[in-house]
């Protein structure tokens, strides 16, 4: 009779085979969290970006200039320059700018290990929480490394690692406002996300910058703002 019920059953197409399989648990290996370069390519925005460990000089004349364009940029600051000049890091807040997490002591990331990585993330958050009242969320690891180490430790503390789609090359000296003015409004494109620090050069090339990417129809944003869909 048994042997019945069971052909009858298969005949109706009331069981399956899958009772006969083995249960597997598929797993795979974790994949490490990618870098940003770009935002998002179908609006017309670009983000300009400073990253800042050094120039605090010109940082009041920047702030200046975007204020008179009506524009809203991304600092990303180191822990130990927020902690020497907390005041400029309040101001860039107070302006309505984004800040950023630039780690603390810009070290190179990827010659230190993960576990220092997360440390140099952690002390900058606490330092710009206490200058700014604001919580970091985005990284731009120091002079763009972004092995493994540096990308899981962004990742496993909540953080976005922020890289560029055009570098300025401003800190060198060799630059000039015009190079810098032409490299950029000739490398526009939406979603953009542009790599700057503040120097002498950068603060020149600044205004007409603004101005001519305004008139190129670009809407000027924050990095948050960029990767919006």
């Amino acid at each position: 009779m048994v042997g019945v019920l069971v052909l009858m059953l298969f005949g109706a197409g009331m069981v399956t085979m899958d009772w006969l399989q083995p249960q597997v648990e598929v797993t795979g290996e974790q994949v490490t969290p990618q870098p940003i370069y770009q935002g998002n390519k179908e609006e017309q925005k670009m983000a300009l970006t400073f990253n800042v460990d050094w120039g605090e000089e010109y940082i009041p004349g920047m702030l200046n200039a975007l204020d008179a364009h009506q524009v809203k940029a991304t600092f990303f600051i180191t822990g130990r320059w927020a902690k020497k000049f907390p005041e400029l890091t309040q101001e860039i807040a107070k302006r309505g700018h984004e800040i950023g997490n630039h780690g603390y002591s810009h070290p190179h990331p990827d010659q230190i290990s993960m576990e220092k990585n997360q440390q140099e993330i952690l002390a900058t958050e606490k330092e710009i929480e206490q200058s700014a009242q604001v919580k970091t969320n985005l990284f731009a690891p120091p002079y763009g490394e972004h092995g493994t180490n540096v990308l899981k430790a962004a990742d496993s503390l909540g953080y976005k690692t922020i890289l560029w789609t055009v570098d300025t090359v401003d800190w060198d000296k060799g630059r000039s406002a015009e190079m810098i003015y032409s490299k950029v409004v000739e490398k526009a494109e939406n979603g953009a996300i542009i790599l700057m620090h503040p120097t002498d050069r950068t603060l020149k090339a600044l205004p007409s910058m603004l101005q001519g990417l305004k008139k190129m129809g670009y809407q000027l944003v924050t990095v948050s703002e960029v990767l919006s869909n």
